[in-house]
Order: C-alpha cells, then sequence, then structure tokens
C-alpha cells in the first residue's frame, strides 16, 4: 500500500516531508504519506518517456449539448465558464489515463468508503467521462450508479444499472433524502463555489451510515531533497492559478480545508489519506517510478488547456503569450534533477445511523 499509519523513514538522508498536517482535530483520522526515495540515476529516465442509453434528468437539449470553442480548445457550454478545463478528446483522454493512475496509487481500490458488498444508490459528482461510474457499475450489479457533470460527453450506450445526468451538482438536488450509500467526488471541490452547500446537501440524501469519498489533489508541488528551485515555474503557474481561481470564489487547495467542512455538515467517522504523486519518474521504486511518468504526462499533456481556460480568461493572455509562458513551465517538468511531488488526498466520512 502506498499509505500507512506512521511514516517510514527513508533509506537515504531526506529532509522530512513538508507537508502541512490537514487538520489536528482529534475527530479526523489521518494517515499521512509514506516518504518517496529518489533514485541514483537523475540523469536519464530509465527507459521510461512521457510520450441500454445512459438516461439524463436534464433533457439534452440543442442548448445543453453544444459546445463552445476558446483558442482553439472545446468547452462546456452548459453554464458556460464554471469549469475551467476543455471537455474536448485530448483532455477526455487525459482524464481517462489519471483514472489509470489514480487506481494504481490506490492499489486497484475505486474506493476506500465502506460501502459494503450490496450498495444499492451511488452517485459520482462531477463524473466527467463516466469511467469510475461504469467501473463501479460493473463491480456492484446490485447498485444505480448516476454520473453527473456539466458536459455531455459520456458513453451514449453503458451498463443496465449505470445512468448519466447533465446538471450542475450546486444546483439544488431533487432526489429524496436518505438516497444514497456512496456520495463520490474526484478532482472537483476546487471547482465548487459554495462547498458547506454542497456538503450539506451530500448528507441529506445520503443514507443514514451511508458514506462520502472526496478524492483531490493540492495543486501544489513539494519536494523533500531541496531539489526543487525557488523560481520553479511549474509552482509559479499553480500559484497564479490559485489566485485566478479565487476570483472566481474557488479555491484550488480546497480540499485541505474539507475534512473540517464535513464534520461542520454532520459527517463523523472521518479518515484523511495523504499519497505523495511524484512529478516525473525520479523516484527509485518502480512502482512510484510509473506513476511520475503517469502523473507528469498527465500535467503535461493538461497545460495548454488549463492555461488557456484560466489565464485566457483571468489575466487575457492571448494564445502565443501562453504558449511563450508554458515552454519554461514544460522545461522545468522534464528536468530530472528536479524530484517533486503533488499530495494526493482521500477523505471518507460518514452520515451517522441516527
Amino acid at each position: 500500500m502506498a499509505f500507512h499509519e506512521t511514516k517510514t523513514q527513508p533509506e537515504a538522508p531526506l529532509v522530512e516531508a513538508p507537508l502541512p498536517s490537514p487538520t489536528n482535530n482529534p475527530e479526523i483520522d489521518n494517515i499521512p504519506a509514506e516518504a518517496l526515495e529518489a533514485g541514483d540515476d537523475t540523469d536519464n529516465d530509465d527507459g521510461y518517456s512521457s510520450g441500454d442509453a445512459g438516461s439524463t434528468t436534464t433533457s439534452l437539449s440543442s442548448s445543453i449539448k453544444a459546445h463552445v470553442w476558446e483558442n482553439g480548445r472545446r468547452y462546456n457550454k452548459f453554464r458556460e465558464g464554471q469549469y475551467a478545463l476543455p471537455n474536448d478528446e485530448n483532455e477526455q483522454n487525459r482524464e481517462d489515463m489519471k483514472h489509470a493512475m489514480t487506481l494504481m496509487l490506490c492499489d486497484g481500490l475505486l474506493h476506500f468508503a465502506p460501502i459494503g458488498d450490496n450498495p444499492q444508490n451511488i452517485i459520482d459528482l462531477g463524473t466527467g467521462t463516466g469511467i469510475w461510474a461504469l467501473d463501479m457499475a460493473d463491480k456492484y450489479p446490485s447498485a444505480l450508479v448516476e454520473g453527473v457533470d456539466l458536459s455531455p460527453i459520456q458513453p451514449l450506450w453503458v451498463a443496465p444499472n449505470a445512468k448519466f445526468i447533465i446538471d450542475d451538482v450546486e444546483d439544488s438536488w431533487t432526489y429524496p433524502p436518505n438516497y444514497f450509500d456512496l456520495v463520490h467526488l474526484r478532482v472537483l471541490v476546487a471547482h465548487m463555489k459554495d462547498i458547506p452547500k454542497l456538503f450539506e446537501q451530500c448528507y441529506t440524501h445520503i443514507k443514514p451510515g451511508g458514506w462520502i469519498e472526496i478524492q483531490d489533489h493540492e495543486n501544489i508541488p513539494y519536494c523533500d531533497d531541496g531539489s526543487m528551485p525557488e523560481n520553479y515555474q511549474p509552482k509559479e503557474m499553480l500559484l497564479m492559478g490559485k489566485e485566478a481561481f479565487a476570483a472566481f470564489g474557488k479555491d484550488t487547495t480546497a480540499i485541505l480545508t474539507a475534512d473540517e467542512k464535513l464534520l461542520a455538515a454532520g459527517f463523523t467517522n472521518i479518515t484523511h489519506r495523504t499519497f505523495k504523486l511524484p512529478v516525473g519518474p525520479w523516484p527509485k521504486d518502480k512502482r512510484q517510478k510509473l506513476l511520475g511518468l503517469y502523473w507528469r504526462t498527465a500535467i503535461m499533456d493538461g497545460l495548454q488547456g488549463i492555461a488557456m481556460g484560466t489565464f485566457g480568461r483571468s489575466k487575457k493572455w492571448t494564445p502565443q503569450e501562453i504558449e511563450l509562458y508554458l515552454v519554461g513551465v514544460r522545461k522545468a517538468l522534464l528536468d530530472p534533477s528536479i524530484h517533486t511531488y503533488w499530495p494526493y488526498h482521500i477523505i471518507t466520512a460518514q452520515k451517522p445511523l441516527n
């Protein structure tokens, strides 16, 4: 497993992980990330290189199905501008690759919430291509698995127990109270404007004894061995992105306070697991090396779409200015002597039985 109850001490001398503790609340069980150890050879990549129909509650009218194009990338038309990333084929492929990477990071587990073998109703908020929801429908034939997203990019033909909905999860829900065994959110909270309201809605519609699971990265690079320079351009870009998101009432590091907001909404039995997701194949461990390759590729493939949707809108940068800026970001990401990682957080919380 990539996490455990106590931190391991690396064989090579490393600066101890500077990860902030998400919370010191005794009601929250924090499971820290293991340390990563760099490989001996930092001059190369050791051979690794980058390189039935689902139905909807919202009628798929032409306005819902429509897309908008900006700077050569396609974005959702429904609630235009609410989600900063593209929804075109390149982004869909990147999202599916991230799904495979996340399964590897989590030792093949689709979820950590202990929902038993016979769940009845599961919902995936911000489902994207629907790949997690479809995997869950296969794993739990007893359950109706629903996926909700702003973009109609999910498969038209799916398993009979899978269903996709085009809607805004921050709107009022029409589900009955005490309905879901599991509400799942992956890489979503940074895009939400009113997280307390969303968690309150989740609480209302989760069954007593049911679960919510939130997975998200922290959107900031860390380094344990001092190899990240002060002027590391990928970090600079992420900090500018945080500033741009804040202008729209959003927080790219919202995952760090999610557990406290879950407590405030009424959830209990909160467990907060933290993983270290390396950027590039620099770790010594072969599995971590492959994870690093996955993650660096996902970042590299997403740079243009993220920058166009964020800086093109907030800073009014031209496509040429964005591409020129990204040259330095890509160069830094490919530098094998820089050993960075992103914290990846998984939080599970339960609605009390009473």
